[in-house]
């Protein structure tokens, strides 16, 4: 019996882990979607490249300073209990591989090729496994700190602010660092929009990361006995609270409704375990507006270029994530409780400031060294031929 329990623990997780590989192809589409025709491309390229090299720098560096754990061993070792310790760095891969696939949407269309997959082997060996074994090794006493100061540790369950609010932060420094689009503002201070090449692919996009992100939270028990049909609803919840918010703050702007089940879901990872589902409908909903007010505040007054919006739908709902599990969380407002909202408010401000820092550390020293920008004309061809000698259009619609 206890074999056979290790063996669906084993088949549970690798589902998991199989949903959130899938997640990757949305993450591509939505870039694809998003980006103009002369870069679709790259984008594609980017993100099964990044989703290798992440596979290789957690495989032989992330895993043990996030957890210790190495696979210098025989693989007779490393079947033991059907595999089990190996399926689960698969299914904590896929997680650090998103650290990438979220910045690649923010530098999109000007950033050179290698440069990024040597920013990839940094973060993913060494800047993201060591916040992701202080929150979920206790690496550093650092739980343990929190408990003892605020009387709980911090919670993310499946990753808001570990995962996602770290990626947008990262990807922060990236897109600073590289400056805005070749055209996109005029020196009189106008903008000029760069308009999404294709509606129904960027849709695609988020419903394969929307349909995935299912496995990214229920799975985040990581054993069956652990699986929880609350962190299914309110999955669900967050998800459609962030879809109708970002209707009507997005006045019924498509880029906005698909991106608002995103955000949703960024935001509910934290307390997907502990909410009440009418918690997390708010906790989504609350993603969902803040998503746009904060994507139109950046792009239209702050000029910062973020392609996608990787910074307001990872890293800004990211952080409301991990900061309302300590609201409706608690049992007062009809959650589990187990949770302290001081906690909560310090662990996530340390996530998001080691990953800012983390992130202007990586690129200003890619930018010093070898340089982060296409050129020019390398831009105004566009990624797909400067760097892949290839266009996935006609070469009358590529350069639109």
């Amino acid at each position: 019996m206890q074999s056979t329990n290790i063996g669906v623990d084993v088949f549970f997780l690798l589902i998991g882990a199989a949903m959130v590989l899938a997640m990757h192809a949305g993450f591509a589409f939505l870039e694809v979607g998003t980006v103009r025709s002369k870069n679709q491309v790259n984008a594609l390229v980017k993100i099964i490249t990044d989703f290798s090299v992440s596979t290789l720098a957690y495989f032989f560096v992330g895993y043990s300073v996030a957890y210790g754990i190495s696979f210098y061993s025989s693989a007779e070792v490393l079947s033991a209990d059907n595999g089990y310790e190996l399926v689960k760095f698969f299914f904590l891969l896929t997680f650090a591989a998103a650290i990438p696939a979220i910045i690649s949407g923010g530098i999109a269309e000007r950033a050179r090729f290698y440069p990024q997959l040597v920013a990839t082997a940094l973060l993913v060996a060494l800047v993201y496994p060591f916040f992701e074994g202080m929150v979920w090794n206790n690496n550093f006493g650092f739980q343990s700190w929190l408990e003892q100061v605020f009387g709980a540790p911090f919670h993310d369950f499946a990753g808001s602010v570990v995962v996602h609010g770290v990626g947008g932060w990262l990807a922060l420094g990236a897109v600073l660092l590289l400056g805005p689009r070749r055209g996109r503002y005029g020196r009189d201070g106008r903008m000029f929009s760069h308009p999404p090449s294709s509606i129904p692919f960027l849709a695609l996009g988020a419903w394969v990361l929307t349909v995935g992100w299912f496995g990214f939270n229920v799975m985040s028990a990581q054993k069956v006995e652990g699986i929880s049909g609350l962190v299914a609803l309110n999955s669900l919840m967050a998800m459609v609270g962030g879809t109708l918010a970002a209707l009507i703050a997005g006045k019924n702007d498509p880029g906005f409704i698909h991106n608002g089940p995103l955000a949703g879901l960024v935001a509910v990872c934290a307390g997907s375990d502990l909410m009440h589902p009418i918690g997390a409908l708010a906790v989504g909903g609350i993603a969902g507006a803040l998503f746009v007010w904060m994507f139109t505040l950046t792009q239209n007054r702050l000029k910062i270029d973020d392609v996608l919006g990787v910074w307001p739908l990872h890293g800004l709902c990211g952080a409301w994530g991990g900061i309302g599990a300590g609201i409706f969380g608690l049992e007062a407002l009809g959650g589990m409780g187990g949770v302290s909202f001081l906690s909560q408010l310090m662990g996530t401000l340390i996530g998001v400031s080691f990953a800012a820092l983390g992130g202007f550390s990586v690129y200003g020293l890619l930018k010093l060294t070898v340089g982060l920008r296409l050129n020019d004309e390398q831009e105004f061809d566009g990624a797909d031929l400067s760097i892949h000698r290839i266009s996935a259009t006609t070469p009358y619609e590529t350069l639109k």
